[in-house]
């Protein structure tokens, strides 16, 4: 299998297990309540949703739920990502292709060009887009009207929001990592879906290594379901999820191998720290973005590393979990 379609099947696996409804989406019960008020309000005004901006760490289901928004509001939804726009003319074109009530979905949104945010502005808060046609002289503004759209922004670093561009969300989202109860219901809920059996300590023993993120439970759950397949097994249960997840090099905790790395540099190279974030990422040969982005955040709500003006450094907690001896 070639890597497009294995990409392909991970997509397709990933909307498959999606939920469609507010009803069926575990977890972030405040989140739902308020949206329920929300959608509700405006479909009696019959009016466009107010513009929302979604934010959180990666995959706790900020796309789902803009889906889902959609979906509740019964109207079309266009998807696009911030680098994926590189002019006005890219954000110009989507958007007048919108209808009344319709939502433009821009996932990434803190990595907007300037150019293209600065558009957006008249188009969130008046309905109109200011186009400069032609160059020099000769050139001149155009006002185009705008359907009453609604824009759902989705990020991951909420400070690299211009504050121009965040006041003028009208409701601002935060998703939160999950509780264990609420993974188990959710890999309990992709097992039925795809069509697999597993018993409830398997699934809570499956919930407590999926570093608190549905993403990362529903991938964790096809690789069991492969060991399963291979075992010859037809239910999953404790001992298939802890042969697979050896075998994946993920612990009681959820950390990986490239957790265990970070850790591990921090302690024994640089004497728990404090060190910065692009020696850490040089040392371990991976980029800072992603060790900023992916890692850093669950090492953080763990308790087993800090951030310091002078840099990262582990705790004492770090130091019992990896099964050394703590100097301070």
């Amino acid at each position: 299998m070639s890597q497009k379609d294995s990409s392909d099947d991970n997509v397709q696996f990933e909307q498959t297990l999606r939920p469609h409804l507010l009803k069926d989406y575990i977890g972030q019960e405040e989140v739902k309540k308020n949206l329920c008020i929300f959608i509700d309000a405006t479909k009696k005004r019959e009016e466009s949703l107010e513009h929302i901006l979604i934010h959180g760490p990666p995959g706790l289901g900020k796309t789902t739920l803009a889906h889902i928004v959609a979906r509740e509001m019964g109207v079309n939804i266009k998807v696009t990502s911030g680098p994926a726009l590189e002019k006005q003319g890219d954000i110009a074109s989507i958007i007048t292709n919108l209808r009344d009530k319709d939502i433009l979905f821009i996932d990434e949104i803190h990595r907007l060009k300037p150019v293209v945010e600065e558009v957006l502005y008249s188009a969130m808060e008046d309905y109109c887009l200011d186009l400069i046609i032609g160059k020099g002289p000769a050139a001149r503004t155009m006002r185009l009207k705008l359907p009453r759209f609604t824009l759902i922004g989705a990020t991951t670093k909420m400070s690299m929001l211009s504050s121009p561009l965040r006041d003028r969300f009208g409701s601002l989202i935060h998703l939160n990592f999950y509780d264990a109860d609420s993974i188990r219901e959710i890999i309990e809920r992709s097992a039925k879906i795809l069509d697999c059996k597993i018993d409830g300590n398997a699934a809570a023993v499956l919930a407590k290594c999926s570093r608190q993120t549905p993403r990362i439970a529903n991938r964790l759950l096809r690789r069991v379901r492969d060991f399963a397949d291979y075992y010859g097994k037809t239910v999953i249960d404790t001992g298939i999820v802890e042969t697979a997840l050896k075998a994946l090099g993920v612990d009681e905790l959820g950390l990986d191998n490239v957790d265990r790395e970070i850790l591990n540099t921090i302690i024994l190279k640089f004497k728990g720290g404090p060190v910065g974030l692009n020696t850490i990422a040089a040392s371990i040969s991976e980029e800072e973005n992603t060790v900023e982005d992916i890692y850093e955040p669950f090492l953080l709500k763990l308790g087993f590393l800090e951030r310091t003006p002078r840099g990262r450094q582990v705790t004492s907690r770090a130091y019992e979990h990896m099964g050394l001896k703590c100097n301070f």
